[in-house]
């Protein structure tokens, strides 16, 4: 099984995106707002639920509550990578 980068650092982002930093360095910036059409992740519309996000064990993924969570896998492979200042600072505002 393949391995994918552990999570170091996670922010939530307006419109539904998460700021992710994994442990090889990289950055990446995850969207939700196709999640949200699903019933199971429709409760994060409350952005005052999406805002509680926090980190796994170990970085393995987010979680919300016992019910929503996302692993590093879906995180890395579907997150748009962040490579120069500038890009971030565009997708950040």
């Amino acid at each position: 099984m393949e391995s994918y980068p552990r999570i170091n650092y996670l922010q939530a982002l307006p419109n539904y995106r998460l700021f992710l930093i994994f442990d090889n360095g990289e950055i990446k910036i995850y969207s939700l707002s196709e999640r949200l059409q699903s019933p199971a992740f429709a409760p994060l519309k409350d952005e005052a639920l999406f805002n509680t996000v926090r980190l796994a064990n170990g970085g393995y993924g987010v979680i919300w509550n016992d019910e929503i969570d996302l692993s590093e896998y879906e995180l890395w492979v579907k997150g748009v990578e962040v490579s120069k200042i500038s890009e971030l600072v565009a997708k950040v505002a």
